[in-house]
């Protein structure tokens, strides 16, 4: 509905008697009190025609907000949302305000301001409303509402009661302003309308906030019986889902829940966070928080908005440091005067910004009025949630239930454990007999053992096991007596990971005389605890060192002599040791004793046979090894006869070979000569004589001129070949270097090559052999040549043998790759050592033929082809004579690679254990 705009005039009685019938009715149309508001404001604008019609709302601190408005046509700008300081209202004008009920209305033009009151301060009668009393108006007021652009105002006050315990206590709530950019006279008729329905707008303010509060003992009581269900849901407690609900219902970011008696703590959310170096991580443990707790009365709530403001938190605020918490809420936990635990809500700091009209001046007593209204920006940080009176007598109504439902709870699993300790006792008593009957297994057991066997170890190793299972000890142990005050443990059981004592022999003089006579006497000793128990400071000590906290020692006897003892120890904790179990012991003891006697008897029957077998066993060893000494020797013999075999015909046939190589140059010369001197003849004389033409046709004179120095020089070749091979002879015989010297590992290699050259080779039925040479950048090497050269010989000839092999196996098949054998040397990363790898692509070897290749004897070729001499040999001149190693590489159908190491500097201990080894092979000094 519109009216007519008349600033100066009323409106018509049945418009007045509308609007006030349309603002009642939202009112009981609608609880929510954000729309009354604004359709109060937008109402009341229309019906005084005026630009700005505002509902302005005090806060706690005196501040305001205007919380609802209708402008018209943005002639004044708006002011929704924006906060105002309390200082903008002074404290008289306030409590005129409320006590008199107040109503100001403010004529910037004329400068008056005129004042109507409801109530008298004084007689608290009531007074006629439309009474308005004018008067200059105070300059601050005028140059305020000039700022805002304001010529004409009118202000009314919103009250609202509450009941405070006993008493209805009322309290400005806010106002309700009109605002106009020109100059306008309020009539008593509008005032009076205006009053009314802020009379409507109290009611709504009234009814909005019961519902609230409704809604509140709603969700209360929602809240309480959902804690409580989980509180009282079986079989078992839900603590913890109980302590996220109330976290939830409290509108906190963590929470804890300490249970006194048992020291269970449930966490949920955000928690502080105690120092690693503190004795306890439990903030509840903390001497100032249980010094705290105890001047808790029962029943009291404690709350903080700010815990670092509280002086006797100070101490503690260090754990809240790293967290978001700023608020915290502390509920003791108390039944019948019994502290049962704490409950503790946290709620978070968060930052506010708060939109101020104008900016404020810091300085209270230089403020002057404000001259400017545009939004100013406030950032408050660190600031928490107040705790309202309904979330503390939620807190206290839930502390209660989960009093209740703990101390339920602990009587419950009292009576539980009433059960549980007579369901122990008669298991105790079951438990006693079961002993009982294994006790008497475990003798027979034992009795059959002895019985079946006469192996000593394996029967006492059969009691300490039964013995260490059945009580359930940590170690159990046969000692032995060797002397007379010594001995040593022969066999042990241990259970877990204790310290073995096997082999560990008694110190002298700790075990005194007495205890030995004691024992000797078949008396039993039992120490229940070693600490407390009267022994000499060197055996406490040595039984300390061994763990032992109890132990339990049964003396061994063979006939009146003591033979050792059977002992249980307990390392975790002292035992009272059982009568039922000392006499178990005490039987195991003396079937342990028959068992050693049987034992002695057995060894001494077998003695004589196993003095008899080792004899036999000596001198057939000794023979074998004489057999592989006088091979090996053979073996040694032959290659030495060979190198000088070898050397002697490199020597003979190098005389004539020198002759012949040293006169081919000198042939070839002379032949050139002569065939010149043949050119200039034919040159000079082209006709020569019958004779000499027919001589020249029938020795083919030009085929002999191109054919002679082609001979000469294949002559060359031979004995440039011829040379060669003596060489390589010579340089594989070795016999001018009987101890070790730098040489060229790579001339030693390819010397072996030529010499197996014809080997290589292809023929009828067989493809040959490509030699892959990969050599790396090697110094001199300090070695005995012609050993090393050995070694590459055998090598070199295992791997032709097996090539050929597989050649013969592969005759008609294609499928195989040609046969090759792959050289390659390097130095090591440190330069002190060098490897040398020789690989095949052959058929390969088993595992089982591999780890026996290097033994003596050891062969896979055919009778006569073979004395299994070749590796061990050579793995001896590698491994002994040079301080290298030796290593097979091989895998059935991929081929067979021998790895050979040896330093490049030998050794000069190498050399002494070889002059030893042949002093000892042939039984001489070579001194």
């Amino acid at each position: 509905m519109e009216y007519t705009d008349n600033p100066s005039g009323s409106q018509p009685a049945f418009q007045q008697e509308g609007l006030l019938h349309r603002i009642i009715n939202r009112i009981r149309r609608s609880l929510e009190l954000p729309d009354i508001l604004t359709a109060t404001v937008a109402e009341i604008r229309l019906f005084l025609s005026t630009d700005r019609v505002m509902v302005y709302r005090f806060e706690a601190d005196g501040s305001g907000e205007v919380i609802a408005e209708s402008i018209h046509d943005q002639i004044l700008p708006s002011l929704l949302g924006l906060h105002f300081p309390a200082t903008d209202i002074p404290t008289e004008s306030r409590n005129r305000l409320l006590l008199e009920r107040q109503r100001v209305i403010v004529d910037v033009s004329s400068g008056k301001i005129g004042l109507s009151s409801l109530q008298s301060n004084d007689t608290k009668e009531i007074l006629e409303s439309e009474n308005i009393y004018y008067r200059q108006v105070d300059p601050c007021h005028i140059q305020y509402l000039t700022a805002m652009g304001v010529q004409s105002s009118l202000v009314v006050p919103i009250l609202h009661s509450e009941v405070e315990g006993e008493l209805l206590k009322t309290k400005l709530w806010g106002l309700l302003v009109s605002h106009h950019s020109q100059p306008r006279e309020i009539l008593p008729a509008e005032l009076t309308l205006v009053q009314q329905v802020v009379d409507q707008v109290a009611i709504a303010i009234a009814q909005s906030n019961l519902y609230t509060q409704s809604l509140a003992r709603q969700k209360r009581e929602e809240t309480i019986n959902h804690v409580t269900t989980l509180l009282h849901k079986l079989p078992k407690l839900e603590l913890q889902a109980a302590l996220e609900a109330t976290i939830t219902a409290l509108d906190g970011i963590g929470g804890r829940l300490y249970i006194e008696p048992t020291a269970e703590i449930y966490t949920y959310g955000n928690q502080p966070k105690m120092p690693l170096e503190l004795e306890s991580s439990i903030i509840e443990q903390h001497p100032v928080w249980q010094k705290w707790m105890d001047e808790c009365k029962q029943g009291q709530i404690w709350v903080t908005n700010n815990l670092y403001h509280e002086a006797h938190l100070r101490v503690l605020a260090f754990a809240f440091r790293l967290t978001q918490i700023r608020g915290m809420l502390v509920m003791p936990l108390q039944y019948r005067q019994q502290f049962i635990g704490v409950l503790s809500i946290f709620r978070p700091e968060f930052n506010t910004e708060i939109l101020w009209a104008g900016r404020r001046e810091q300085h209270p007593q230089q403020q002057l009025p404000q001259i400017s209204f545009d939004v100013w920006r406030e950032e408050r940080n660190g600031q928490a949630i107040a705790w309202t009176d309904n979330e503390i007598s939620l807190a206290q109504a839930l502390s209660y239930s989960f009093s209740i439902a703990i101390q339920q709870q602990q009587m419950y699993q009292e009576v539980q454990m009433l059960n549980a300790n007579l369901e122990v006792r008669v298991k105790e008593k079951t438990a006693e007999l079961e002993k009982s009957l294994s006790f008497t297994k475990v003798i027979k057991q034992v009795s059959e053992q002895i019985r079946r066997s006469l192996d000593l170890k394996t029967t006492l190793q059969t009691i300490v096991y039964e013995v260490r299972s059945l009580l359930n000890s940590d170690r159990v142990i046969i000692y032995q007596k060797t002397g007379e005050s010594v001995g040593e443990v022969i066999v042990e059981e241990i259970n877990g990971t204790w310290l073995s004592t096997l082999g560990i022999t008694t110190p002298d003089g700790c075990l005194p005389d007495e205890s030995a006579r004691f024992l000797s006497q078949g008396k039993i000793k039992a120490i229940n605890n070693v600490s407390a128990y009267h022994l000499s400071a060197c055996h406490q000590e040595f039984l300390q060192s061994l763990q032992i906290q109890a132990n339990l020692t049964v003396p061994i006897n063979i006939g009146s002599q003591l033979w050792g003892l059977l002992i249980v120890h307990q390392c975790a904790t002292p035992r009272d040791w059982q009568d039922t179990e000392i006499n178990l012991i005490q039987q195991l003891a003396d079937q342990a004793a028959i068992a050693i006697q049987q034992a002695q008897l057995y060894q001494q029957s077998c003695a004589a046979e196993t003095e008899a077998t080792a004899k036999a066993t000596q001198l057939e060893q000794a023979l074998l090894e004489l057999q592989a000494a006088q091979t090996q020797l053979i073996q040694t013999e032959k290659m030495s006869s060979l190198g000088q075999l070898v050397a002697g015909v490199a020597h003979e046939i190098n005389n004539p070979v020198n002759f012949i190589y040293g006169n081919l140059h000198y042939a070839s010369k002379y032949t050139q000569d002569l065939l010149k001197i043949i050119d200039l003849y034919q040159l000079h004389y082209p006709q020569p004589h019958h004779e000499i033409s027919s001589t020249a046709k029938a020795i083919d004179l030009e085929f002999l001129s191109e054919d002679l120095p082609k001979m000469i020089s294949s002559m060359q070749v031979g004995a440039d070949r011829i040379r060669s091979i003596v060489l390589s002879l010579r340089n594989f015989s070795r016999l001018d270097e009987a101890e070790n010297k730098p040489v060229d590992l790579h001339e030693g290699i390819d010397n072996t090559l030529l010499i197996l050259q014809h080997r290589l080779k292809s023929s009828v039925y067989f493809t040959g052999i490509d030699i892959i040479k990969d050599y790396g950048d090697l110094p001199l090497i300090e070695c005995y040549a012609g050993q090393i050269n050995q070694v590459f010989m055998n090598i070199l000839t295992n791997a032709i043998d097996a090539l050929e092999n597989q050649g013969e196996l592969a005759q008609g098949k294609s499928q195989l790759s040609k046969p090759q054998i792959s050289i390659s040397t390097r130095l090591s990363t440190d330069r002190s050592r060098v490897l040398i790898r020789i690989a095949d692509n052959g058929l390969g070897m088993t595992e089982e033929v591999r780890k026996r290749i290097f033994d003596p004897f050891f062969t896979t070729k055919s009778v006569g082809k073979g004395t299994g001499l070749g590796l061990a040999i050579s793995y001896q001149i590698i491994v002994e004579k040079h301080g290298g190693m030796m290593d097979c590489i091989s895998e059935l159908g991929k081929g067979t690679e021998f790895w050979i190491e040896i330093p490049i500097k030998l050794l000069r201990k190498f050399n002494v254990e070889e002059k030893q080894e042949v002093e000892k092979t042939l039984g001489i000094d070579l001194q």
